[in-house]
């Protein structure tokens, strides 16, 4: 029998259905939100759950589930941040996304590239840096966000989010370069 990949911090989810595929992937607990109006009960469990054990935030890559990402991640500083590619949360039939979608590989990859924002992080990479790598305007630009996003494990976002999560997860200069370098090479196939 296989090892199963164990999680030591509480993952955060939006439902009971993303904690059953959580749980076929890895062993973990989970604590559900229970949709995007967080409540007062839910933020004072992940704040507990941080203290004790630490936090990881795994969210649909949508709207909602990033607004919750959000809202957590005010009210409880230092979680950790886990992120799923849209086409790996993306249902059989495509009318749905979300974690409970997602295949057991695809959310242990995802825990594997966890990240964990810095309270007050120094700018590695500037907007300029942006735009010169054509993430903030240009044709391609949403595109090359979500690849560099893929390859990064910081999950999709704008040009505003990206800037700020290329921050808040102090992603290194090199690390930005390799993956705008193999951006490029796969654009020329």
């Amino acid at each position: 029998m296989e090892d199963v990949m164990k999680i030591k911090e509480m993952i955060v989810v939006e439902g009971r259905d993303d904690t059953i595929a959580i749980q076929r992937a890895v062993n973990a607990d989970t604590i559900e939100t229970n949709g995007s109006a967080v409540n007062e009960e839910t933020l004072k469990r992940i704040a507990l759950a941080q203290q004790r054990r630490g936090v990881i935030i795994l969210t649909d890559p949508d709207y909602p589930g990033e607004r919750i990402r959000r809202i957590v991640s005010e009210r409880v500083p230092g979680c950790k941040h886990a992120f799923l590619p849209k086409k790996a949360a993306l249902s059989k039939n495509g009318d749905d996304l979300g974690v409970e979608n997602a295949a057991p590989e695809a959310i242990r990859h995802a825990l594997g590239k966890v990240h964990e924002a810095m309270e007050d992080p120094l700018e590695v990479i500037s907007r300029q840096d942006l735009f010169d790598a054509g993430l903030m305007a240009g044709a391609d630009a949403k595109k090359r966000r979500e690849q560099l996003g893929i390859l990064l494990g910081i999950g999709y976002a704008n040009g505003k989010t990206l800037y700020k999560r290329l921050k808040a997860f102090q992603i290194t200069k090199r690390e930005f370069a390799e993956a705008i370098a193999q951006i490029v090479e796969e654009g020329r196939d």
